[in-house]
């Protein structure tokens, strides 16, 4: 039996030889993954062969130059450690091995090499000992997820050069000491991450007091969870100056002294867990909270006895209020109850008295009131019996008539609700699951939704789970999850920190399993935070449980090995027939694919791979790979005019003459099949003079590129920069934002369909020679193909600074969406500056400084130098501003159309001596002796010819 084993072996490896002709990877990235597959054992059956990138092994994405830039492996079971050989993949951007926990020790410090790493997601696993001082070198991350483990030590200081990091988690680790904060001379510090908006620490062991120091007005946190840890002292008045802030969590400390009444100043806070502390005197008040949607001070037994504060009912979003255990005293006014959105009230272990009664003004949202061991000695109940109120331990319970009662005996009620199938005619087996889109039994990718902070806590409300269960299946119906279809049961509230646990299973669509691949890719939507649940939901964090893929049979362990070498021969003497006859088909192959291209250039579009079907074409030319290098001479480095997170921009000459610009994805990029879909259909319908033209693609050797007219000056980006050179006064920077304004109106109301951009921002307007302003990049765009539908449902795409908030809450994408990110371009156009600049938000900054009573509303201080330097009088500026302000309303309903836009910048141009109808910001003066190139006279000859702009020195 071995011999034929052996015989078989070395038939199977002549047949892989013979047919396995494929690219190796850089040397040290093969190595280095040949180690992990030793150390991992688990990735034995799908990392097959050699060659990673040429055999697409599980989880791991490389370049055009066969460079490994991604490895996303959560929830594979894997075992073993992280061996240091790992710091060899040195073009590695992605690292996920989030879910496994099996996967222990020490993190090795050689990871500080990875001078290219943006996600580190490790949730989940087993690791342990000191986080690495080594990861302050990374300087490009963004992402660090390290909660779930079991990681000691102290925070590295080093994190605080982590300038770019957004996304900063460590918690359920056993990580101690203090929260390390800069020296000011050497010494860095978390106070210097003004880019995080999230600093999650909760369930360690951090200890010594919240430094002052951590926080300032140049942060942008949104979340600062540092609940179940050891701190001491008071809470930072620092906290304040980040109004940014939106949740803040420093419940079960040990803080003490009295609660700062500066928490007022944060205007945009949602959720406020002050519980379990040690905190002394009594509520400030927080009348300016009027966003807040829980307020907890809970179980503070040191503060003074004191009435139930009057200002509670003006919390207008109040859906859940926790004052248990804070010595609060005398009567409940009926109008703590008349906040619209209320729905639970937790008042226990008080010494309220007299009567509870609701009044007829009390929330129609409230479902649940807690009031057991007060002194309560009457109760009016409503008069319908949906509010749950519990009276245990309270006077009017010791009436004999009221003690059987449900007030006076009840527990609170927990959701029932589940989206899992009831009503499937037969039952699963082998611990299969019944999918509830088809009753079809499958082995679901299950674990745990936790939500660190929901909006709301009327669980026995049915509709925001069942939103949340629509949301996940939208966002997981795409085909790269094999359409999977979602569930959610088992939903319940932790007891001491009052997070909301749901089960959630996903079922593939087709198979009875996921695969590998499949299972990294959704372990990777939910680690990477890619996923955004509806926002009453808040922050969260997914626990994946083990998930198997492998298929067992069951049945018959021997097989037949004759039947299997004799298969195997014939198959290798079939192959030597079939590679001399290949040789004279392999000529005829390249010519009938020559002809096919001609005629269908996407005759070779991979559905599967690019999520999508192949482009539909409306006129665009379809240009040959050898074209195109050979007008930019082989796509050389002189040729090379920039480029982005989708690949390289080269510019070129067609044999005619024209000069092109050829935008060329590389392999691993941001933007991928689907970008390039969207990009050539919609530029090749559309037709404006302030929209980038697309002359033609390539869909040749492997290659996506587009081919565009050449836009010699650069974005607008470059010229507020200073890159580019060119001077921008006032009066050209109004017509490049009349020219882009008139390109994006078109977009949205001429178009057939109307085209909703989705990332308007200075890098996407484009400069020609007469600096008209030209849209482009559409690869996010999405069209409004039914005139009835008042918004899409998408998952939010976008840049940050330019991104409508209402987008980003909702997912409700609309045109107003394209009007926010002009009007930050607008107030773009006024700073000079990006829209996010040092933690300075361009929006909340002309807001917090103008003063309209004053003249160019006090903003001399914010404005570009270049504006007042070459401008002189900024004819039109206070109506500028106005314009601009209310395209960044919070609502889009309070925006004006970019047609609208359009209009009042024309008239802006005209009290600016202009005229709005010129082709250019190259001008054409109304009147007066200005001349836009600082020439001391001129003769007045309508638009200037095609003279370069005046650039800076």
């Amino acid at each position: 039996m071995s011999s034929r084993i052996g015989l078989l072996k070395l038939l199977i490896l002549l047949v892989v030889q013979v047919c396995s002709v494929s690219a190796i990877p850089d040397g040290s990235d093969s190595s280095a993954l040949q180690v992990l597959k030793s150390e991992w054992t688990a990735l034995s059956k799908s990392w097959k062969g050699s060659d990673p990138c040429g055999n697409h092994w599980v989880g791991i994405t490389c370049n055009n130059n066969n460079r490994v830039v991604s490895i996303m492996l959560s929830n594979l079971n894997l075992k073993g450690n992280l061996p240091a050989d790992i710091s060899t993949l040195s073009e590695l951007e992605i690292l996920d091995l989030s879910y496994n926990t099996g996967l222990s020790g020490a993190l090795p410090s050689s990871i500080g090499n990875l001078k290219n790493l943006k996600s580190l997601i490790l949730m989940g696993c087993g690791f342990s000992g000191q986080i690495p001082e080594s990861i302050g070198s990374l300087e490009k991350l963004t992402t660090l997820s390290l909660n779930s483990n079991h990681f000691s030590g102290t925070i590295p200081a080093s994190i605080g050069r982590l300038s770019e990091l957004y996304w900063f988690d460590i918690t359920d680790n056993q990580i101690e000491g203090k929260i390390p904060v800069s020296d000011g001379i050497s010494l860095p510090g978390l106070d210097m991450l003004h880019q995080a908006k999230h600093f999650h620490f909760g369930n360690n062991k951090l200890s010594d007091s919240i430094p002052e120091k951590l926080f300032s007005s140049n942060m942008t946190l949104i979340h600062v969870l540092f609940d179940d840890n050891q701190f001491t002292g008071k809470i930072p008045d620092s906290l304040s100056l980040v109004k940014t802030l939106t949740v803040l969590r420093l419940n079960r400390n040990k803080l003490s002294e009295e609660i700062p009444s500066s928490l007022n100043n944060l205007t945009d806070l949602q959720e406020l867990y002050l519980s379990d502390n040690r905190l002394t005197g009594t509520l400030p008040n927080l009348t300016s909270l009027t966003s807040l949607y829980t307020l907890d001070v809970s179980n503070n037994e040191k503060m003074t006895l004191s009435l139930i504060p009057s200002w509670i009912p003006s919390l207008r979003n109040l859906a859940t209020l926790r004052l248990e255990g804070i010595q609060l005293d005398g009567p409940i006014p009926t109008s703590l109850f008349s906040p619209a959105q209320l729905q639970t009230v937790y008042l226990k272990r008080n010494h309220i008295n007299a009567t509870l009664d609701f009044g007829t003004n009390y929330s129609k949202q409230l479902e649940f009131v807690d009031l057991r061991n007060n002194d309560i000695s009457v109760y009016s109940p409503v008069a319908n019996n949906r509010i749950q109120v519990l009276l245990a331990e309270n006077e009017v319970c010791d009436d004999e008539a009221n003690r059987h009662s449900g007030y006076c005996s009840g527990d609170q009620k927990n959701s029932s609700f589940s989206t899992l199938p009831t009503n499937c005619r037969r039952g699963c087996d082998k611990g299969r699951i019944a999918s509830p889109s088809t009753c079809r039994c499958a082995y679901p990718f299950t674990g745990t939704l936790t939500f660190r902070s929901p909006s709301f806590s009327g669980y026995s409300n049915n509709s925001n789970f069942l939103s949340l269960q629509q949301s996940l299946e939208e966002f997981l119906k795409d085909p790269i999850y094999m359409g999977a279809s979602v569930a959610i049961s088992n939903i319940r509230e932790t007891p001491l920190d009052y997070h909301l646990l749901i089960e959630l299973l996903v079922f593939p669509f087709k198979n009875e399993r996921f695969t590998d691949d499949a299972m990294s890719r959704v372990g990777f939507e939910f680690s990477n935070q890619t996923y955004k649940p509806p926002p009453v939901f808040g922050p969260y964090v997914f626990n994946a449980n083990p998930y198997s893929t492998s298929f067992y049979d069951g049945g018959s362990n021997s097989v037949n090995m004759g039947i299997i070498i004799g298969a195997v021969v014939g198959a290798v003497v079939l192959l030597l027939l079939l590679t001399i006859a290949g040789i004279y088909a392999l000529r005829q192959k390249k010519r009938a694919e020559k002809a096919t291209d001609q005629i269908n250039p996407f005759a070779k579009w991979d559905t599967g791979k690019n999520n999508t079907d192949a482009p539909q074409l409306m006129g665009a030319k379809a240009f040959t790979f050898e074209e195109l290098s050979k007008c930019t001479n082989k796509f050389s480095e002189a040729n090379d005019v920039g480029g982005g997170g989708y690949g390289q921009v080269y510019k070129g000459v067609l044999p005619n003459g024209q000069l092109i610009a050829i935008k060329r994805a590389q392999q691993g990029s941001m933007q991928g099949g689907l970008e390039f879909k969207t990009e050539i259909e919609l530029l090749s319908r559309v037709h404006h003079k302030n929209v980038v033209k697309l002359l033609g693609f390539c869909f040749d050797q492997s290659e996506q590129m587009l081919v565009y007219e050449y836009i010699p000056n650069g974005s607008l980006r470059d010229a507020l920069s200073g890159k580019n050179g060119i001077k921008l006064d006032w009066t050209r920077r109004l017509k490049i934002a009349l020219g882009s304004g008139k390109g994006l109106a078109y977009l949205h109301e001429l178009a057939d369909p109307p085209i909703i951009h989705r990332d308007v921002k200075s890098n996407n307007i484009l400069l020609d020679e007469h600096l008209t302003a030209k849209v482009a990049d559409f690869g996010l765009s999405k069209l409004i193909g039914d005139p009835e539908k008042a918004h899409v449902t998408t998952q939010v795409k976008g840049t940050m600074g330019y991104l409508d908030p209402e987008y980003y809450m909702t997912n409700q994408l609309t045109e107003k969406s394209d009007v926010y990110g002009f009007g930050v371009v607008m107030l773009e156009l006024l700073t000079g500056k990006s829209p996010i600049d040092r933690g300075s938000y361009v929006v909340k900054e002309v807001k917090k400084k103008m003063d309209k009573s004053r003249t160019l509303y006090d903003l001399q201080e914010l404005l570009d130098t270049t504006i007042i330097a070459n401008s002189g009088n900024i004819e039109g500026f206070e109506k500028y501003v106005d314009v601009a302000l209310r395209c960044v309303e919070a609502e889009g309903v309070d925006r004006p159309s970019m047609s609208e836009v359009v209009q009042e910048i024309e008239s802006i141009v005209r009290l600016a001596g202009l005229n709005p109808n010129a082709d250019s910001a190259t001008y054409e003066e109304v009147s007066g002796d200005h001349d836009p190139y600082g020439r001391d006279s001129f003769e007045y000859t309508g638009i200037f010819p095609a003279t370069k702009p005046e650039r800076m020195v």
